[in-house]
């Protein structure tokens, strides 16, 4: 068994300028956890994998392609491959939620 407490594990330096922590890689799947402060967001992007967004705590708002929802917690939210997409804490709130990469990327994330 391997435990990890989020909080412990150190933020990755990204292009995205935010709290970012990878807590798990293999060959079948990426899982990162995501901060973001009032305000902050990720920077438009293309996952060369689907990835699934799960809201932990708080809400924002999900772009993918054309398309914009609000989210919040307990939300699950599936964006495909090579889709444009981004998170967005436009509220006075933390917002957090995991990311899930399937597979693990082997390209780079294009960011917009």
């Amino acid at each position: 068994m391997e435990i990890k407490i989020v909080k412990n594990i150190q933020i990755s330096d990204t292009p995205h300028g935010v709290d970012v922590r990878k807590l798990y890689s293999f060959e079948h799947a990426t899982i990162v956890h995501i901060e973001l402060k009032p305000g902050e967001s990720l920077k438009r992007h293309i996952t060369p994998v689907d990835v699934i967004f799960y809201i932990l705590e708080g809400n924002g708002l999900v772009e993918i392609d054309n398309e914009t929802q609000r989210v919040s917690k307990d939300y699950l939210i599936f964006s495909p491959a090579r889709k444009i997409h981004r998170l967005i804490n436009d509220t006075n709130e933390i917002f957090r939620f995991l990311v899930i990469k399937t597979p693990t990327p082997i390209e780079e994330t294009k960011i917009l």
